[in-house]
């Protein structure tokens, strides 16, 4: 593989020009250049109107993340705070270069345990001064955020969404858009769904949590769950 190739597969995980560097074992002067083809590359790309070859800018988590879930550790994946208290909410955000000057933007917040994909914000265009003070408006009720690999970013939100439907739930009707700054998804995530493998749902604000537990039932014994109301 060229090296240039080497630094497009490596800006797609997320890596800065530095972490790129240092994984290519070559000075940040010969990585700089090609990071600026590749980023001028993705912005043609999406300027023609697929965003799921542009850029990857930028991918962050709320750290807590992996509160419940079963992973990999070999993958390098980590949580920057995992008994933060998330409780299985999981907010995912990733930005992917529109143009030069702008990036596509789109945020995701899932039930990890449960539900799936609750709600998408986006995809928005803004600039990167927008993209920072949107950031930390939306990681604001969280212990922190963390960068994170887009592959890690696919395998959750698919992943949740594939372990929401064996639940007979559907995910928010935004995503069908949003999905298109995640990129192609090939389906298996190695990802354990649920609270230590099994679903777990803690009834939200918008919730219609009666109906949630009915429809867990119809498909699983008491013993094969659990659940927490508002109030209780």
């Amino acid at each position: 593989m060229e090296l240039k190739d080497q630094v497009r597969e490596l800006r797609r995980q997320g890596k800065s020009p530095k972490e790129i560097a240092r994984a290519l074992k070559v000075s940040p002067s010969v990585v700089a250049p090609l990071v600026r083809a590749v980023a001028a590359e993705a912005a043609g790309a999406a300027e023609s109107g697929d965003p799921a070859e542009a850029e990857v800018v930028g991918c962050w988590i709320n750290a807590g993340w992996s509160e419940g879930l079963g992973f990999d550790r070999s993958t390098g994946w980590v949580d920057d705070a995992p008994d933060s208290g998330a409780g299985g909410a999981v907010s995912v955000l990733v930005a992917r270069r529109h143009t030069w000057d702008r990036l596509s933007v789109c945020g995701y917040l899932a039930d990890v345990h449960c539900l799936g994909v609750k709600n998408v914000i986006g995809p928005d265009v803004l600039n990167d001064r927008d993209l920072v003070r949107f950031r930390e408006y939306f990681f604001g009720e969280y212990a922190g955020w963390q960068e994170v690999p887009i592959e890690l970013v696919r395998q959750l939100v698919y992943g949740s969404i594939d372990y929401a439907h064996t639940l007979g739930f559907e995910p928010d009707e935004g995503f069908t858009l949003g999905s298109e700054l995640l990129g192609k998804w090939e389906g298996g995530s190695t990802i354990t769904f649920g609270r230590d493998g099994k679903p777990f749902y803690r009834e939200g604000p918008q919730d219609d949590g009666a109906k949630v537990v009915r429809m867990l039932r119809r498909r699983l014994a008491d013993d094969e769950f659990g659940y927490v109301l508002a109030g209780q």
